[in-house]
């Protein structure tokens, strides 16, 4: 029987069994948005070098996407992993969306104005969930990675394309991975409906989703946490700072990547009181907080440099005492039948944290 994420803290494994593959997924991966210029240009060596710093420190799970950096992220990994071994590595990447040059503006990649991801490759992104479309953007990862295979395959976004993500989109994966050519097939997004009516309808061994499960939204203890605990899917988490207002709720703080409202930031900033009170980071209680989930299997981090990525491996490290979570319930801030951690994480990092 696989292995839970409560199993395998209690036996002191740093992975859980994801599918019916051999795909044992870390505790701890690395999520690369940011190193694809996502709200902000970094060097190339900037980015390779948090990406080994990570491996370094006993990451072995990196998360991409084509989006992210319109191919850069991608690239840079590829640039960064290409001397380690394959074999203790788990990568995942994602479809739906083709790089094509002379792509037409996608508003949803935009915010006042802006782009989200800046300085990247001229070719931009195309939605595609064909069948063909998956077998070609798997292909051009691929290149991009230099590698010729991938752990994780997801559906990137199809709020919009859920009838062609759930038929031929699925199908491709469904076909990918019988063939063996990933050892694992999911979807991954930020909003709960859709990726719920794939987990009810479709055979995914995981899905990814930021955002909807942290210290400050638990909103998907309503429909997918539910649902993935039904089908006997494992979850990723990312997105736990909620675009950063748990690292800092000012005034100023983002909210799923826009300026948060005001009844966000007054919760946000009632949830630091707590923490304050206990001398526990708020970021240390948001990073640690998903893991007791029991579908949860993994967390991501999102750093955009070494500094970053070190204080991410300290916030995993800090011991929270139990009271700080009984006041969290004891305050309205959580659901009382939310999971809370008890005790020390179980992440694999101990021996490789400096």
């Amino acid at each position: 029987m696989p292995n839970t994420p409560r199993d395998a803290a209690a036996n002191g494994s740093p992975r859980v069994e994801i599918g019916d593959h051999g795909l044992r997924l870390p505790r701890i991966g690395l999520g690369t948005a940011s190193l694809g210029n996502f709200l902000g240009a970094i060097t190339d060596e900037q980015a390779v070098d948090t990406i080994r710093r990570a491996h370094d420190a006993g990451i072995r799970y990196v998360d991409t996407a084509p989006l992210y950096g319109h191919g850069l992220a991608e690239q840079r990994i590829g640039d960064a992993l290409r001397d380690k071994p394959r074999e203790d590595l788990v990568i995942s990447s994602k479809v739906g969306r083709l790089l094509r040059a002379g792509a037409p503006r996608d508003e949803s990649q935009y915010v006042d104005g802006e782009p989200f991801y800046t300085d990247v490759p001229a070719t931009g992104p195309v939605w595609d969930f064909s069948h063909d479309g998956v077998r070609t953007s798997l292909a051009e990862s691929l290149d991009r990675l230099g590698l010729d295979s991938i752990d994780i395959l997801h559906l990137h976004d199809p709020d919009d394309h859920y009838e062609q993500a759930a038929s031929t989109a699925y199908a491709a994966l469904r076909e990918l991975r019988a063939e063996g050519r990933v050892k694992a097939i999911g979807a991954g997004m930020n909003r709960t409906p859709v990726l719920t009516r794939l987990v009810e309808n479709c055979d995914l061994d995981v899905v990814l989703l930021a955002g909807r499960y942290t210290l400050l939204d638990q909103s998907s203890m309503a429909d997918l946490l539910p649902a993935c605990r039904e089908h006997g899917t494992k979850v990723v988490v990312g997105g736990v700072f909620n675009s950063g207002i748990l690292l800092d709720p000012s005034p100023q703080a983002r909210y799923d990547y826009t300026p948060a409202a005001a009844a966000v930031v007054e919760k946000a900033q009632r949830i630091q009181a707590v923490c304050d009170r206990y001398y526990v980071p708020l970021a240390a209680a948001a990073l640690q907080f998903p893991f007791a989930h029991p579908q949860v299997a993994s967390v991501l981090v999102g750093a955009r440099s070494v500094a970053e990525l070190e204080m991410d491996l300290d916030l995993l490290k800090v011991v929270i005492p139990s009271a700080l979570w009984h006041d969290l319930r004891a305050s309205g801030l959580l659901p009382h039948d939310v999971p809370v951690p008890s005790g020390p994480l179980v992440t694999g990092l101990e021996r490789s944290v400096r």
